[in-house]
């Protein structure tokens, strides 16, 4: 049989499979057993150079013919059943207009914004404002005016971090507590009577643990007026902790420093995991630290343009992000900023 002959045979044979292919893995298969490398149509192109040279142009220009059919008749056959796939992939993903609609999921808050509200609204039913003050604080309002002048040793309470300035220019840094808020809610509104929430973000250059983070949530109090006293103080925390926590939560003060409070406490609940009997999340002490407080200082009363002869005040600080791990019994801090959503999917 001659190689034209050959060809005409091949080319019957390859088009008769072709016709059989029913899918793009079978015509991958047909492509590669009759135009790859390796196939039919390559290994007759073999005997091309074997001829008699007066039968070669002949052979060649039947074997470049045959080459051009199958490969028209591949791209036609693709094309086939690329349509037919596509139409069946619209099928399969028709809507069923009959059928119930998904519910798109929603956003859930955030545990530490869920917290915040409530600290919001607790305060806000005793007449406490919601105000905001800057992250990026002057030293002058961070410590300064806090009572800390230059060299304090309590400004060692706080690491910081600090904000690179031009020479001349006030020193800048990240507020590393709410606590300057008190003086712009003080000047905004003195000599009237004030009562105050800061809410904020603060940052401290700490190393990160289970209970610290460089970044964290802070809510400041204040409230002044004539003859507030640290009785005031104590009958407002020990009615926040109860609507927090539960109606007879048992809580207790303990003497602290702040330099911008004097006298300055400690303000605790009773561990509701143990009931005081002493557990890991309590230190085995019984009981649960959630703020800070203390009587406004005169020098930071007069700082704020207030006249501390006349009027008193007090002020709280505390920490959202601790108060919602111990509401949950979450034991590490370092989830609130994680991004899990397997953490922030349980709230």
């Amino acid at each position: 049989m001659s190689l034209i002959d050959q060809l005409n045979q091949l080319e019957q044979e390859a088009l008769a499979a072709l016709e059989r292919a029913a899918d793009l893995t079978a015509l991958a298969e047909w492509k590669s057993a009759y135009l790859g490398k390796q196939g039919a149509l390559s290994r007759l192109s073999r005997g091309l150079g074997a001829l008699p040279a007066e039968e070669r142009p002949a052979a060649g220009a039947r074997f470049n013919a045959v080459r051009a059919t199958l490969e028209q008749a591949l791209e036609r056959a693709e094309a086939q059943l690329k349509r037919i796939a596509r139409q069946h992939a619209f099928e399969a993903d028709q809507v069923d207009v009959t059928l119930p609609g998904r519910a798109p999921a929603i956003g859930r808050l955030h545990p530490t914004t869920q917290m915040l509200r409530t600290i919001y609204s607790v305060l806000g039913e005793m007449g406490f404002q919601v105000w905001e003050s800057p992250e990026v604080e002057t030293d002058e309002f961070n410590f300064q005016l806090l009572n800390m002048p230059p060299d304090h040793p309590a400004r060692d309470m706080w690491d910081t971090f600090y904000i690179d300035t031009a020479p001349g220019e006030p020193t800048l840094l990240l507020r590393t507590h709410t606590s300057p808020g008190q003086i712009y809610a003080m000047r905004a509104n003195a000599p009237n009577p004030v009562r105050a929430i800061l809410p904020g973000k603060c940052y401290r250059y700490e190393q990160v643990t289970a209970r610290h983070e460089m970044q964290f949530f802070q809510v400041e109090g204040i409230a002044i007026g004539e003859q507030i006293s640290f009785a005031d103080l104590k009958g407002t925390l020990v009615a926040f902790a109860e609507r927090l926590y539960g109606k007879g939560v048992k809580t207790r003060f303990r003497p602290s420093y702040f330099p911008f409070t004097e006298p300055s406490v400690e303000f605790d609940i009773e561990c509701f995991l143990c009931g005081g009997a002493g557990c890991r999340v309590c230190k085995h002490s019984g009981w649960l630290e959630i703020l800070g407080a203390g009587m406004i200082h005169p020098t930071v009363l007069r700082n704020g343009g207030y006249d501390p002869e006349k009027v008193s005040g007090f002020a709280f600080g505390m920490g959202p992000e601790r108060m919602a791990m111990l509401r949950y019994g979450i034991d590490d801090i370092r989830w609130f900023f994680s991004g899990d959503e397997r953490f922030l999917q349980q709230f």
